[in-house]
C-alpha cells in the first residue's frame, strides 16, 4: 500500500493467488491495457507468461525467470523503470525513423520514376538514407548514457553505489 501510494497508483493489489494474478493482467487486457508484469516467485510464472511483458530478478526462482520476457539483476526495481525509460524512447526513435524513411521515398521515388536520377546518384542516396536511419537509431545509447541508464543487463546507477 505505501509504494503503490508513493507511485500514485490507485489500483494495487496484495497476497493474490496465480489465478488471482492471470484474471487481473487478461481483464487489463480486454480493457485494452498493455500490462507489464514483475514477478519473483514461482506463483508468478503463469501472469509473468501471460502479461503483455514482464520481468523478473535474477535471484527469482528458475520459473519466474523463464516465464519473463527481462531478466534484471539486482534485488532494487530501479532496472523495470530503466528498462520502461529506454523503451519509450526506441519506440520514439522508430517512428522518427519511419518517418524519415517515407519522406526520403516521397521525394526519392518520384525523381527516379521521372528520370532524373543517375545509377551513381540513386546509389549514393539510398545508402545516405540508410546512414541517417542507422545514426538516429544510435541515438538511443546516447540518451541512456544521458539520463544515465543502466546498459542492458548492467546494475542501476543506485545499485552500482550501494
Amino acid at each position: 500500500a505505501a509504494a503503490a501510494g508513493r507511485l500514485g497508483l490507485p489500483s494495487w493489489r496484495a497476497e493474490a493467488t496465480p489465478d488471482v494474478k492471470a484474471a487481473l493482467l487478461a481483464e487489463r487486457a480486454a480493457a485494452g491495457h498493455k500490462v507489464l508484469m514483475v514477478g519473483d516467485g514461482i506463483n508468478d510464472a503463469p501472469a509473468l507468461a501471460s502479461a503483455w511483458v514482464s520481468m523478473s530478478p535474477a535471484s527469482a526462482s528458475d520459473i519466474s525467470q523463464t516465464a519473463a520476457d527481462i531478466v534484471f539483476t539486482g534485488r532494487r526495481l530501479g532496472p523495470v523503470l530503466a528498462a520502461w525509460q529506454v523503451a519509450r524512447a526506441a519506440r520514439r526513435l522508430i517512428l522518427q525513423n519511419f518517418a524519415l524513411a517515407v519522406a526520403y521515398n516521397l521525394v526519392a521515388v518520384p525523381v527516379a520514376m521521372l528520370g532524373y536520377a543517375t545509377p551513381l546518384i540513386a546509389a549514393v542516396a539510398m545508402s545516405s538514407s540508410s546512414i541517417i536511419v542507422t545514426a538516429n537509431a544510435l541515438r538511443l545509447q546516447l540518451l541512456v548514457r544521458a539520463r544515465r541508464m543502466p546498459a542492458a543487463g548492467g546494475p542501476a546507477p543506485a545499485e552500482a553505489a550501494a
